[in-house]
């Protein structure tokens, strides 16, 4: 019986992952802070647009929220580069960064920091 049970479970298992979903959102909210002189910014970043601050520019390609019914997160997919790096040089950030856990993924930059709010 005890076999059977774990059984099932496996099987659910798939099921509850596929229940947490995401739907697409066209523009993120973004804070970005200048840590020399600590100005806090909130930028509206939407997709295939470049959005500025200071001299990064973030190009935003996709943004997801959870449903109204399931708790509040937000992911995106951007691409930050600096335009004071050497040319040719790898961006500065390129990945997946999420509001609910800002520390997962982050930009790694001595005066920037850029994190997601929101995607509406």
């Amino acid at each position: 019986m005890r076999a059977f049970w774990l059984a099932l479970c496996v099987l659910l298992l798939p099921d509850l992952a596929l229940a947490q979903s995401w739907a697409p959102r066209q523009q993120a909210q973004l804070q970005a802070l200048d840590k020399v002189t600590a100005r806090v910014t909130v930028l509206s970043a939407r997709i295939g647009q470049p959005a500025s601050f200071g001299t990064l520019t973030i190009l935003l390609s996709a943004c997801n929220a959870r449903p109204a019914d399931e708790v509040p997160d937000a992911a995106a997919w951007m691409q930050i580069t600096d335009s004071r790096a050497a040319a040719g040089s790898a961006p500065a950030f390129r990945g997946w960064m999420f509001a609910n856990a800002p520390a997962v993924n982050t930009l790694e930059h001595p005066v920037y920091d850029i994190r997601i709010l929101e995607c509406r």
